[in-house]
């Protein structure tokens, strides 16, 4: 799809959840960044599902200036898919992706946009430093990274995250993807085109605190690797394998001892913990098949990735792509 000829040279798209303390300060940091280091430009919000006041606050800073605009899904759906939400209504020629609670610092954005106009298409922030998070954080993050690497089918780069700036054609990219269970650091490196990082020392929230729990992020990376790696269903061929050779050799080697010593009286805990062990790896498989099985099942349902219950300055439809025609009456 073209773009309209009256697209601004950049899209800021800001997903957020419960921020209303930090839209005011947000605003008045990066709007001044935008103008200063392009010619036209639209800040984007998607509203995931806001409890507080942040939707009142939107409206506010839309009345305001019309160059804010303003997204509300229908519920909370998650960052990924507020995300796809607002690429879907961003028409810059490139599109910037950053926090609401600055710590993506907007003085980073005029470095992303030289790399973008030498002919870069997706430029990424990349973490300086994360003496900002916890030791436990920090710890599971080079985990995470270090099981994607040997895991994953598609290289991440280190530190990289969803602060980043993408050409038109890479937001294009990413909008043809329509699968539900998103995992957008995967999305990014999958797409290729001309990418760099460039390195930016991440700030402190100004107001509030993080929406993800060590609960949520560990779901978030199991799904990134069921997303991008299949192996999780093949290393189960060769645990069986595995189990099923050392279970043929302990057969013959219990064989050869009745044949030399005689019958022996069987061990009733040996018998116990085998069952035990080998109902524990079944299951295990099972689940791991189940959890793909479920990815299946969301995508061929078919439904919308996302729905809006209200915007503010943004021409869209409710749902994610073009509606299919309505049938024609019959006489």
């Amino acid at each position: 799809m073209d773009q309209p000829e009256s697209a601004p040279e950049l899209s800021a798209l800001i997903p957020l959840k419960d921020e209303a303390a930090n839209i005011a300060p947000l605003l008045a940091t990066l709007k001044p960044v935008l103008a200063a280091c392009c010619s036209s430009f639209e800040i984007i919000f998607v509203d995931d599902g806001s409890r507080d006041g942040t939707l009142e606050a939107l409206r506010d800073a839309h009345a305001e200036d019309v160059r804010v605009k303003v997204m509300a899904l229908s519920r909370n759906l998650g960052k990924e898919i507020a995300i796809a939400a607002g690429l879907d209504a961003a028409r810059g020629k490139a599109v910037i992706i950053l926090d609401a609670d600055l710590q993506h610092p907007p003085s980073a954005i005029p470095a992303m946009v030289t790399l973008w106009r030498q002919g870069y298409e997706n430029v990424f922030a990349t973490r300086a430093s994360r003496a900002e998070e916890t030791r436990l954080k920090q710890f599971l993050t080079r985990r995470f990274y270090r099981m994607f690497e040997v895991l994953g089918e598609t290289p991440l780069p280190a530190g990289a995250g969803d602060f980043r700036l993408l050409d038109r054609k890479a937001v294009m990219a990413l909008r043809a993807m329509g699968e539900r269970a998103r995992f957008n650091k995967g999305l990014y490196s999958w797409i290729g085109f001309r990418s760099i990082g460039v390195p930016v020392t991440f700030g402190l929230r100004h107001s509030g605190r993080s929406k993800f729990s060590y609960r949520q992020l560990t779901r978030f990376a199991f799904d990134g690797l069921m997303s991008f790696s299949t192996l999780p269903l093949k290393v189960w061929t060769y645990v069986g394998t595995l189990i099923s050779t050392g279970s043929v050799a302990t057969a013959l080697y219990f064989l050869a001892r009745t044949m030399i010593f005689g019958a022996d009286v069987p061990g009733f805990a040996t018998l116990i913990v085998s069952v035990l062990f080998l109902a524990g790896v079944q299951l295990m498989s099972l689940g791991i098949m189940g959890e793909y099985v479920g990815r299946i099942f969301a995508e061929v349902k078919g439904r919308p990735l996302y729905l809006v219950s209200e915007r503010l300055g943004l021409e869209l439809d409710a749902l994610r792509g073009p509606l299919p025609p309505l049938p024609t009456p019959m006489n």
